[in-house]
């Protein structure tokens, strides 16, 4: 039941970021086309925001670790 839980947490914790990710990026890109002066300002706010999403997926990967842990 353990492993169960350690592979859905991986799986939520991974899916989650991702599609929040490849959608943030889709709009950066479109307002940069849209407004191409406003270029840095906008990639400042998406790597800061894909580096905050990422930290989703670590915290996943951390719990899923733990509760591995627990099965040995």
């Amino acid at each position: 039941m353990i492993a169960l839980a350690a592979g859905l947490c991986i799986a939520i914790a991974t899916i989650g970021p991702a599609l929040g990710q490849g959608n943030a990026a889709a709009k950066a890109m479109e307002s940069i086309a849209r407004q191409p002066e406003a270029a840095g300002e906008i990639r400042t706010a998406l790597i800061l925001s894909l580096a905050f999403m990422e930290a989703l997926t670590i915290y996943g990967l951390l719990i899923a670790f733990l509760l591995l842990g627990k099965i040995g």
